[in-house]
């Protein structure tokens, strides 16, 4: 929660720049460089994975050594949303599959 709370801090004067909607209904969006600032600065975050979305959009996970993460989305416009946040991130040991 405390996660949650501090990224939002940090977007609150962002927000002026976003339509009024209701929390709820839209997600957090902004320039993708305040983002990365302000994750790595405040949390220690850094992208440790990403993709590329079928529509175009990139999506980038960045966690932190201690667990906490934030999932962003780059849409081909060039915005970015925050569209997740959370706790208790673990990168996973790939084992090989079968090979045919």
């Amino acid at each position: 929660m405390s996660k949650i709370l501090s990224v939002f801090a940090l977007v609150i004067p962002l927000l002026a720049a976003v339509p009024t909607l209701a929390a709820e209904s839209r997600p957090v969006c902004s320039e993708r460089a305040k983002f990365l600032n302000a994750l790595s600065s405040v949390h220690s975050e850094s992208p440790v994975a990403m993709g590329l979305g079928a529509n175009g959009s990139v999506v980038e996970v960045l966690a932190s050594k201690t667990g906490s993460w934030t999932i962003l989305v780059t849409s081909p416009n060039g915005t970015t949303c925050v569209v997740a946040v959370g706790e208790g991130w673990e990168t996973l040991k790939t084992t090989p599959g079968p090979t045919a």
